[in-house]
């Protein structure tokens, strides 16, 4: 799994470039909970922060690492 660590319980922001989202629909196909489509089929977010405990944190990192265009991120929340 590339990024974020999951190994610790700090929560992790999400974030979605929108400038760069195609589209692709895979965010909200592999993490429904976290991510929706707009109206245009556009990715949007449900919730920006998922607790480092939380057992959707993998699908997160799932999606993060799934997107064809780079346009999802994850970091550890300060």
């Amino acid at each position: 799994m590339v990024g974020v660590s999951t190994n610790d319980a700090a929560p992790r922001r999400i974030t979605i470039d929108t400038k760069r989202c195609s589209g692709h629909g895979r965010c909200y196909t592999l993490a429904p909970e976290i991510f929706d489509m707009d109206d245009e089929g556009f990715s949007v977010l449900l919730i920006d922060t998922v607790p480092g405990d939380s057992p959707l944190l993998h699908d997160a990192q799932t999606a993060v690492d799934a997107c064809p265009e780079r346009a999802i991120s994850m970091e550890t929340k300060a």
